[in-house]
């Protein structure tokens, strides 16, 4: 089953980095005469109402809808351990400011704030990622923090401690691979979360102008041809949907191997 999961991520790896030159036709080129069609032996998935190719279109969207929720995940996973160690660890002032900020963080409407910054500021997904790495990082810090409270007081942390290790050398060398198995399961829930609401702000038609390839945006703009060529909006809906899910169960499975394996 992990192969599987690890399979479907690879080929999406893949698409988003190669996706422009594996795409049999320029996704931007138009065939106005050809208009929206089915599946063909020429197109595999058919036609959208300006003759662009799907398959092609699906290929070269898988960048923009895989590097951001990366990007974001990659900010969301820094800033949280980070944070997540610093407050628990050092625990006094500096807890009791962080978690005071995280839960005013945590109150604020996450989905309403991110539109309305990328629907005002515009300008492709670059704010995106820092509305969405601030939004996500509270929730995670929680956790983080919760579990380093109970890490501190174990037998190797006293001993480290006590052998004058520096804060920062125990933090991120003795109790960080600990924290290993939550981190990634984290990191992983923090891309599907982002996957889908990049997803859901292209299909409000908000961060991406209009024909840009993208998944989130082909839904949009190719839902009325449902009779046409169903699969304009089916494919790259599908696509999210399979690469949420194999993230999302690659991170439990993740998850529980390496807790078993866990460095005490």
């Amino acid at each position: 089953m992990r192969l599987i999961l690890v399979a479907i991520l690879g080929l999406a790896a893949v698409a988003a980095l190669a996706g422009s030159w594996l795409a049999p036709y320029d996704p931007g080129a138009q065939d106005l005469a050809l208009g929206a069609a089915g599946p063909s032996v020429a197109h595999w998935l058919g036609t959208d109402d300006l003759g662009r190719d799907v398959l092609s279109r699906v290929l070269a969207g898988a960048g923009s809808a895989l590097t951001w929720p990366v990007l974001v995940t990659a900010c969301t996973t820094v800033l949280s351990t980070t944070l997540g160690l610093l407050a628990g660890y050092r625990r006094g002032w500096v807890d009791a400011v962080m978690m005071r900020t995280v839960d005013l963080a945590i109150a604020l409407p996450g989905l309403l704030v991110l539109i309305v910054v990328v629907g005002v500021i515009g300008a492709g997904y670059g704010w995106a990622v820092l509305v969405m790495a601030v939004l996500f990082t509270p929730g995670d810090v929680r956790v983080i923090r919760s579990l380093t409270l109970a890490q501190r007081e174990t037998a190797y942390t006293e001993a480290a401690r006590t052998l004058g290790l520096r804060p920062s050398r125990i933090m991120f060398r003795h109790l960080l691979p600990n924290l290993a198995p939550t981190v990634v399961a984290n990191a992983l829930l923090s891309f599907v979360a982002a996957l889908v609401a990049l997803a859901g702000l292209s299909f409000l038609g908000i961060g991406l102008p209009a024909g840009t390839p993208d998944w989130g945006l082909m839904i949009e703009e190719n839902r009325g041809l449902l009779d046409l060529n169903p699969w304009a909006s089916i494919a790259p809906a599908a696509l999210i949907t399979l690469v949420a899910c194999a993230a999302t169960l690659l991170g439990d499975q993740a998850f529980e191997s390496m807790s078993k394996g866990g460095r005490r």
